[in-house]
């Protein structure tokens, strides 16, 4: 992929492209090709500990909707593959209830998709050297903000992040001791007790704003003078 394409975006709104690339082998080989690739079908294979015929199958079913696409060179199960872009956006919020329908099913599997690579490391952390465990983050923090404040808030982590971007496409960029590291962007409203007592008690104060607006409102108006 060309430098230049370092901040490329696949836009899925299609729910049957959705519902493909909701399956944990075609995910992985999305990602072993962003960051591997390009890749034959065998390699990709032994990377992921899968057969090369699964591969092939499941690469040609990513090609159909537009997110890998082959490199050049090579016959069947050796041809190199390659990823069309490096990030997939599919939509957030949709009046469309098979688009909803399939976008929800996605974003479960990236979701179970994060929680594996999450257990993978805290399984292997007390054998990686000191340096990467110190540096490694691993927590949360409880914040109240508007949505606007929260969306903003993601736009400067996004901002962060993306200064490293070009190492992904330019491997020379790389330094020295560099590794591929997964950042997980997260921030929602909390579903727990605690956030669902917030929002009852956001509810509540909206809803007496609102009368005191409408008091206000009343007042005035003035008697009625008829």
């Amino acid at each position: 992929m060309e430098q230049r394409d370092r901040g490329s975006v696949k836009r899925l709104t299609d729910p049957r492209a959705l519902r493909a690339l909701a399956h944990p082998i075609r995910m992985s080989l999305v990602g072993m090709l962003r960051v591997h690739g390009p890749l034959t079908a065998t390699r990709a294979a032994e990377l992921l500990g899968e057969s090369s015929a699964s591969c092939s199958f499941h690469l040609r079913q990513l090609a159909k909707y537009g997110l890998v696409e082959e490199a050049g060179g090579g016959q069947g199960r050796e041809r190199p593959w390659r990823p069309t872009t490096m990030f997939t956006h599919w939509p957030e919020v949709t009046g469309d209830p098979e688009v909803a329908a399939a976008a929800g099913l996605l974003s479960s599997v990236v979701a179970e998709n994060y929680f594996d690579q999450t257990m993978r490391w805290l399984d292997a952390r007390s054998a990686e050297p000191p340096e990467w465990q110190h540096a490694a983050q691993f927590g949360d923090t409880s914040v109240y903000v508007t949505a606007a404040e929260l969306a903003e808030l993601g736009e400067q982590v996004t901002a962060l992040v993306d200064q490293y971007l070009d190492r992904q496409a330019s491997p020379e960029l790389r330094p020295p001791g560099s590794r591929p590291v997964t950042y997980l962007h997260l921030a929602f409203p909390r579903m727990d007790a605690a956030g669902r007592l917030a929002a009852k008690d956001h509810a509540a104060a909206r809803a007496a704003a609102k009368r005191g607006a409408g008091e206000a409102a009343d007042a005035g108006r003035g008697p009625d003078r008829r």
